[in-house]
């Protein structure tokens, strides 16, 4: 076994995050690159010493992740979710289905279990998170995060949902046992549907105009009536009635019931 495939076991072993899902030229050019910098002559001794390191730990997970998120982005629409969508569709449905699209690292479907938790709802609700990547769907599972994408998560929710054990910030298994994680793909997947919240944030921006269109119709189809789209704080969409939608709140669209 080489250096670089023993760094992947110990990795699996210490973190959860399985490496061998990454396309490996790219990984491990971008972690020798890492390693070298740090001045170790080889993926053991690096490992040894990332162990032992915060910074080390926290520095290789920054750079092993490709798409980057935070939990609570936006703090102030999360908080219209939790104060005004969610009992919305709590009175009228008392089992909610959700979907996190493009969910990336997961902090967004993680972030959306804490609060439904917190709502006393959990046992009531299935969370879907889909990414096009398995290797960042990987390290959504892994449920590992580093200082920065904890920035705005309340203290009380640190303390209740998370542990640190020194390898980082680890999600509960409460909290990870209420979402299920697929590979879909936007563009190309044929949509489920009857979903009470449809989450689909800050990656619209990177679509052509033709896609959004296309997105747009079907998040709606995929949406039951009375259900809500909830977008990133770029994405606004000046032509709700097009694709069926309502005004709700600040990116966030309402399909009304027929």
């Amino acid at each position: 076994m080489d250096d670089y495939q023993g760094f992947i076991l110990n990795v699996k072993s210490k973190t959860g995050i399985d490496l061998s899902l990454y396309k490996e030229a790219q990984m491990k050019r971008r972690l020798s690159s890492l390693r070298d910098k740090r001045g170790f002559n080889d993926f053991l001794s690096y490992f040894q010493a990332m162990i032992r390191s915060q910074e080390l730990f926290d520095e290789f997970l920054e750079r092993m992740t490709i798409n980057v998120s935070e939990f609570y982005r936006n703090p102030i629409r999360w908080e219209v979710l939790e104060r005004k969508v969610l009992p919305r569709l709590l009175q009228s449905n008392r089992r909610l289905r959700v979907w996190s699209a493009a969910c990336s690292t997961g902090e967004e479907p993680y972030t959306l279990a804490m609060i439904l938790n917190k709502q006393g709802v959990a046992d009531n609700t299935t969370i879907i998170a889909t990414d096009i990547d398995r290797s960042i769907l990987d390290r959504a599972r892994a449920g590992i995060y580093t200082d920065r994408s904890m920035k705005d998560v309340p203290k009380e929710m640190l303390a209740k949902y998370f542990l640190n054990d020194g390898m980082g910030f680890r999600v509960k298994d409460e909290i990870k046992n209420m979402i299920t994680f697929k590979q879909g793909n936007l563009l190309a997947d044929k949509f489920e549907q009857n979903f009470d919240l449809i989450i689909c944030r800050n990656v619209m921006i990177y679509f052509t105009e033709e896609a959004k269109d296309e997105l747009y119709h079907k998040f709606s189809r995929a949406l039951r009536p009375g259900g809500t789209l909830f977008v990133g704080s770029t994405e606004q969409i000046f032509n709700p009635g097009e694709y069926g939608f309502e005004n709700e709140d600040t990116f966030f669209y309402r399909k009304p019931f027929s």
